[in-house]
């Protein structure tokens, strides 16, 4: 970058600064909600409250559907890494 280029988008400097720890935390987010291990706590903690009959079998079977939409969603992201 030249010296004037430099002068002229100093101004946009903290906009970028911005979007880059946006970009950050927005990987580090998708990171966590896919983590195969977050997943599998997930579904044991559902498990664990229908057990206990803090939420019905329904409930239960709609939570087991988000976190096995989060697992093959997590799969298809790693398989495309690949």
């Amino acid at each position: 970058m030249g010296l004037i280029s430099g002068i002229l988008t100093a101004p946009l400097a903290p906009i970028r600064a911005v979007t880059w720890v946006a970009e950050r935390m927005k990987e580090q987010a998708e990171r966590e909600y896919y983590d195969l291990g977050t997943i599998q706590r997930g579904m044991a903690e559902a498990d664990e409250l229908f057990e206990a009959g803090e939420i019905t079998e329904q409930e239960r079977d709609e939570l087991h559907d988000g976190y096995l939409a989060r697992l093959f969603e997590a799969q298809r992201r790693r398989s495309g890494e690949m």
